[in-house]
């Protein structure tokens, strides 16, 4: 006999499975995916969402968290499927296991949008839901997922919009902000669209009303110039040497992967700056001096820099780190350049849980290949360095991940800075939609931060990108080649790079606010 528990059990997941409801949320949360580079549907942000916003209406704190759940492990399923490829092709794990930890992922992943649903409902009026209030609990929650366990802000709803006209809000209010206007936009549809199958066209005012000001000041802020040209430009080369992840740490590849950086640096180095990709060389730095020293004067020798990336041991503090360092001309009259330890270097902060750093090592090293990849015990840098300078410029570095985190970059910003660097090696996710989302960040970042980025990567996407977010100009993905081209240089700061925290928290507060104080005037 089946007890009356697992009856009830049975039951739920039976209804779950045939729910039309879940199903809708789930497959709409998948689709959303098309919204994201390389697809860059971005209209389809501005209304996948609210399919599951109208239907936690009406709905109980935990059913409403429930259904964005489903939505929201749909969205990341789709979404971050490309984390799959590097579990899969070198972490050493049968495929179950590697699906797996998908599975756990996606699921970790979905509880944040669930919170901010089940926020939503607890703190609504019992009867009816307010809808208006998932505008600054999705804020907090999006922040909480950016923060936890060290943070995967990946696919945040604002990166979707880089090619609509609602980039135009990023200089002013940064990503943040433009996925709290998603949000509202989503809402407001959904108010519309509850309001004319109530046939109460009076109330279709506020959020008909809101969608007009919205789109004002979208294509208004079109014609504003937040950063001016300074009519400088610097000459660049991007060197992309196309390096098979399956051998960049094989100990025969290390001389031949080193002469083939300095070959294709040879003649390009009518540049000023030439950016090599993350650990373009695969040595420890005090193993490699002799060649260090020569690439060194070499580059000194003909008035140029190279920024590599470079995996350095400390010797004092016996940590590992995964480090930037200029070779060759800090400033026009530097001679020498590059010595071991110079302070012209960059140190990752933010580190990659399993890739770069393991959390319980001593327990999860001996599970599997996945925990033991090469170089994943480094130590942090820290969290505020100063920029790299080469041939006079102030260059604000972020190593392939940390791009990711705009707060870790308005901390590094200075008046000096001229321009923003990212390196990464991408190779780890093969020919899937994670490089392209990832290019698409950094686009972000050039915009919010107005200035002109750099990305340099082992395999593609290498490109240029100016201080509006636009391509300048970039190389094809999986093959050797140098990116060169002309950046202009720009001056002035954006409203969104002196005051990112506090935006983030005036776009949560003011809402809550204006919120509660209506509900508690409704009840009274």
């Amino acid at each position: 006999m089946i007890n009356t528990s697992t009856q009830t059990l049975l039951s739920s997941l039976k209804y779950s499975l045939v729910n039309k409801q879940y199903w809708l949320c789930f497959i709409s949360g998948l689709s959303l995916v098309f919204a994201y580079a390389p697809y860059a549907q971005w209209y389809l942000s501005l209304c996948i969402p609210a399919i599951v916003f109208y239907h936690l209406t009406k709905q109980a704190p935990k059913k409403s968290a429930k259904l964005m759940f489903i939505f929201a492990f749909g969205w990341f399923a789709s979404g971050i499927s490309w984390v799959h490829v590097s579990i899969d092709q070198f972490g050493g794990l049968p495929l179950i296991f590697s699906l797996g930890l998908m599975l756990l992922l996606c699921l970790y992943l979905a509880l944040f949008p669930a919170l901010a649903a089940y926020l939503t409902a607890y703190f609504s009026n019992k009867k009816q839901l307010n809808l208006w209030l998932l505008l600054p609990f999705w804020l907090i929650s999006e922040y909480l997922r950016s923060v936890v366990l060290t943070g995967f802000p990946w696919l945040s709803l604002g990166y979707s919009q880089i090619d609509s006209p609602l980039a135009n809000f990023a200089p002013l209010i940064g990503e943040v902000g433009i996925t709290a206007l998603i949000i509202l936009i989503n809402i407001c549809l959904v108010k519309i669209a509850s309001i004319l199958m109530q046939s109460s066209k009076k109330l279709l005012i506020f959020p008909s009303a809101l969608l007009v000001i919205i789109t004002t000041l979208t294509y208004g802020l079109a014609n504003v110039n937040w950063v001016q040209t300074t009519g400088k430009t610097t000459k660049v080369a991007l060197v992309q040497g196309n390096i098979a992840q399956s051998i960049k740490w094989a100990p025969e590849q290390e001389w031949p992967t080193m002469l083939k950086y300095l070959d294709l640096t040879r003649i390009n180095y009518d540049a000023d700056i030439i950016i090599w990709p993350e650990s373009a060389i695969p040595a420890m730095e005090p193993a490699v001096q002799d060649y260090l020293r020569t690439v060194n004067r070499s580059a000194s020798l003909n008035n140029s820099a190279i920024i590599t990336g470079i995996l350095n041991y400390n010797f004092e503090s016996k940590e590992y780190f995964n480090s930037l360092i200029v070779l060759g001309r800090k400033q026009d009259d530097d001679e020498q350049g590059y010595y071991y330890n110079h302070s012209n270097r960059y140190s990752k902060n933010h580190l990659l849980p399993i890739g770069e750093f393991v959390p319980f090592q001593e327990f999860l090293r001996p599970i599997a290949p996945l925990f033991n990849l090469p170089m994943s015990s480094f130590s942090r840098g820290d969290y505020v360095q100063h920029n790299l300078v080469a041939k006079n410029l102030h260059i604000l570095p972020l190593l392939c991940f940390e791009i990711v985190f705009p707060h870790q970059l308005a901390a590094n910003l200075t008046k000096q800075t001229s321009l923003l660097l990212t390196v990464s090696n991408d190779a780890w996710f093969g020919d899937s939609h994670g490089p392209h989302q990832h290019m698409e960040i950094a686009r972000m970042r050039a915009l919010e931060f107005g200035r002109p980025l750099l990305r340099s990567t082992n395999n593609g996407i290498t490109a240029v990108v100016d201080h509006q977010g636009n391509f300048i100009a970039r190389i094809p993905q999986f093959e050797e080649a140098v990116l060169t081209t002309e950046v202009a240089l720009v001056t002035g700061e954006t409203p969104y790079s002196q005051w990112p925290r506090l935006i983030l928290l005036v776009i949560i507060i003011i809402p809550l606010i204006i919120i509660f104080l209506l509900q508690a005037r409704k009840k009274n």
